[in-house]
């Protein structure tokens, strides 16, 4: 018997369709996973669709559950949730996150699930991937009791920093954008918000997440003498100039890469990234976070939305697919 599905795959750059797959039978510590929903990252993601990932970093750009090469035909993706339809008895019937690309029905090793709590909503759990991000960010982050900090960028991953790290405690968090639409999210997220001319300076900590060469050099600027910059941002392809001049040396200012495909150092001797998931899961029980879903379509709609979401002609944040259980192809 042989198990299909149906998967979106980029066929070249700025072209996706959805193509049928055929599924590995499953072994006895495999699942067998229906997908309620996926996320579009629309950082990375929006990335490899136009083709921007540099080849120097294909070996380090890919996905967990990637089929096929950069720059294509590739299958790309990593904000699954599912329904276990078969496996170990621990898992049948259960609500799981993967970081496996957008495809009706998927056959992975039990061990690359996570399982969702009882208190996320499933859609609200396609953020998981992303928040992980943010909770990698504060352990490397390391901010103190009192710190002010700035999170220069409100897109999914900046968001989320910013609300993770408002949980700190006497933290104070600005979510500086140029988007002034993006206040509407901080205050959801119970975060302060400034326009990058109107941020407040003399900090402690700023994360930049704006993926501009304009955010980084503004984020310099908002620090206090001894402050860091954490550089989250990923810009593929593209060179950018750092002003590591001026008062650059004389303030001792630091710029420090954070980097999700590896567990904090701060954090690696004691923290699995199966742990780490978890904890972004457990955060999600703030209902805070739907803030960060701006936009939904189907699975089927994904060859002509993902275009208009990579052109940002479709704009906001987290967008949201939907699958009906008819969009998945029944074992022939």
């Amino acid at each position: 018997m042989t198990r299909t599905a149906r998967a979106f795959w980029l066929h070249y750059p700025g072209h996706g369709e959805i193509r049928e797959v055929e599924l590995d039978e499953p072994g006895p510590e495999d699942v067998v996973v229906r997908t309620l929903c996926s996320g579009v990252s629309r950082g990375t993601e929006t990335l490899v669709f136009r083709g921007g990932v540099p080849e120097s970093q294909y070996g380090a750009m890919r996905a967990p559950f990637q089929d096929g090469e950069f720059p294509g035909p590739v299958k790309y993706g990593y904000l699954n949730v599912g329904l276990v339809e078969e496996g170990p008895a621990a898992l049948r019937g259960r609500t799981v996150f993967s970081l496996y690309p957008h495809q009706t029905r998927y056959v992975v090793p039990a061990s690359a699930v996570t399982p969702v709590p009882e208190g996320v909503p499933a859609p609200r759990a396609v953020l998981a991937g992303t928040v992980e991000t943010a909770v990698n960010a504060a352990w490397d982050a390391a901010p103190l009791l009192g710190d002010r900090i700035a999170v220069v960028g409100a897109g999914m991953v900046g968001a989320s920093v910013a609300a993770v790290l408002s949980r700190f405690p006497a933290v104070r968090v600005q979510l500086v954008d140029a988007e002034p639409a993006r206040a509407e999210v901080a205050r959801a997220l119970g975060v302060d918000f400034a326009l990058p001319g109107e941020a407040a300076g003399d900090l402690d900590l700023v994360v930049h997440a704006s993926a501009t060469e304009q955010g980084l050099a503004r984020s310099l600027e908002l620090l206090a003498p001894e402050g860091t910059v954490l550089e989250l941002s990923w810009y593929g392809d593209r060179r950018i100039g750092l002003p590591l001049g001026e008062a650059f040396h004389s303030r001792r200012l630091t710029v420090r890469s954070s980097q999700v495909g590896t567990v904090s150092p701060a954090r690696g001797a004691r923290r699995s990234y199966g742990d780490r998931m978890a904890l972004a899961l457990e955060l999600l029980a703030d209902p805070a976070f739907d803030a960060l879903v701006t936009g939904e379509c189907g699975f089927e709609e994904l060859p002509e939305v993902l275009p208009r979401l990579a052109s940002g002609e479709i704009p906001g944040l987290c967008h949201r697919v939907r699958y009906d259980a008819e969009s998945a192809v029944s074992p022939g």
